[in-house]
């Protein structure tokens, strides 16, 4: 179990005289001066009525927004209250990670039912415990494909940067290499020319940054054909309307639970999905629940495939990660279980058809589209003042698009009425004008 055990000033320099090192800054010396901290300057203690209310004056220095349509990575959904019902429970919201698993029966079933269901959703043979975020996800989607002669990843162009800087970090040193797109869409035939022997992944994302759909069959079969691995990044309400990554033929699909059952959050936590072909189940990290029967014949639930991250020498193991998002998986399994196929269908079909309502919108106030072609729920529009445009969005209450290169990128989801969007678009016309 995790903890703190503050050592002796002794205890620290023999430490460091253990590393070859004389003081804790030669220890930080790899860090850039400019985010190390010079001390902490904290201030007096406060009785517990003293902390509230400074607290509460930090809260209402927030800007809280009634219509948000921003999303690229982080969006509100509509959370039934059974989620939060199942999600506070006293014995899940104090569960920890199972050290000594199969005495936790409910937490080991309540995982089994998120992978199964993650499984159905994407299509896919096998799901772990999650990891920390969508990610986290990617990259250790693009270590799974890495074997000895193999070690080349090529991501997508069109991946969220924020994705493809995490991917970037585990790779450490190792090539990560941008495909190039075509019209905001990754470029299949510039896919072709790049992948060679040495090429261990392709990794896209669907719908990709730019909310766009890519053609994920014939990625994976340009990615096959030279001996690679494909893994998509996909949003798990897409999966409800368009074609899964199983019935694509992608070898590894991950995904950010986020749109689940879990909110904003200033930004997480929040939940790495992880699924593969039973081809790659042993590659598979962190934490696998099966299903078992105990010695009476009952069902019964236990840690699978368990020989990897903490359990092995560390220089043989594939990944870090020998822990899961626990709550957050047990808030995905409960949205799953609440919506069912048919509710998920019918979200992400509000999400289709109310985004591309803004996008008629938005068009007819002079705001069109930046790239042609099919989109879910995100899209770019071309604006030659972002800032002013926001401006007047937020004066009005509503979070406006994200800023990104060429114009804004929007997101609309089941949580978006009719009247927000044509505010929206209603204002985007005056500061047009």
């Amino acid at each position: 179990m995790g903890g703190y055990l503050p050592g002796t000033e002794r205890e620290r320099r023999d430490m460091l005289a253990a590393l070859g090192l004389s003081s804790a800054d030669e220890l930080f010396a790899a860090l850039p001066e400019g985010v190390r901290l010079k001390g902490l300057s904290l201030p007096e203690g406060l009785s517990q009525q003293g902390v509230e209310r400074r607290v509460r004056a930090l809260a209402a220095e927030n800007t809280v927004y009634p219509t948000i349509l921003r999303g690229a990575g982080a969006e509100r959904h509509f959370i039934p209250a059974i989620v939060n019902e199942v999600a506070s429970r006293e014995v899940f919201v104090t569960a920890y990670t199972p050290y000594q698993p199969e005495i936790s029966q409910g937490v080991l079933q309540s995982i089994f039912e998120y992978q199964s269901m993650v499984c159905d959703l994407y299509d896919m043979d096998v799901a772990n415990a999650s990891v920390y975020d969508g990610a986290s996800a990617a990259a250790e989607a693009a270590s799974m494909c890495r074997e000895r002669a193999r070690v080349r990843v090529l991501a997508s162009g069109a991946m969220n940067p924020r994705y493809a800087g995490t991917v970037r970090t585990y790779a450490a040193g190792r090539p990560v290499d941008e495909i190039p797109l075509a019209d905001g869409r990754t470029d299949a035939r510039a896919l072709k020319n790049m992948l060679g022997a040495d090429a261990a992944c392709v990794l896209i994302q669907q719908p990709n940054y730019f909310g766009l759909i890519e053609d994920l069959s014939e990625l994976t079969e340009i990615a096959h054909a030279a001996g690679a691995k494909l893994a998509v990044v996909y949003h798990p309400l897409a999966a409800a309307l368009y074609r899964t990554p199983g019935e694509c033929g992608c070898d590894i699909a991950v995904g950010e639970g986020q749109p689940l059952g879990l909110p904003l959050g200033f930004g997480g936590p929040y939940l790495g999905m992880m699924t593969a072909k039973k081809a790659m189940m042993r590659r598979l990290p962190g934490r696998i629940v099966g299903e078992t029967t105990d010695r009476d014949g009952r069902r019964a639930f236990v840690l699978t495939l368990q020989a990897r991250e903490q359990h092995i020498r560390r220089e043989k193991a594939s990944s870090s990660v020998c822990s899961n998002e626990a709550l957050c998986a047990l808030r995905a399994g409960a949205y799953l279980a609440a919506m069912g196929p048919e509710g998920l269908r019918d979200v992400a079909a509000q999400c289709y058809s109310k985004a591309h309502y803004l996008a008629d919108r938005l068009a007819e106030a002079g705001l069109t589209r930046a790239h042609a072609g099919e989109f879910f729920h995100e899209f770019v529009t071309k604006c030659d003042q972002p800032e002013k445009l926001l401006a007047a969005l937020s004066e009005n209450g509503i979070l406006g698009g994200l800023p990104v290169e060429g114009g804004v990128l929007w997101c609309v989801t089941e949580a978006n009425t009719r009247e927000e969007l044509d505010r929206t678009a209603a204002i985007a016309k005056e500061v047009r004008a």
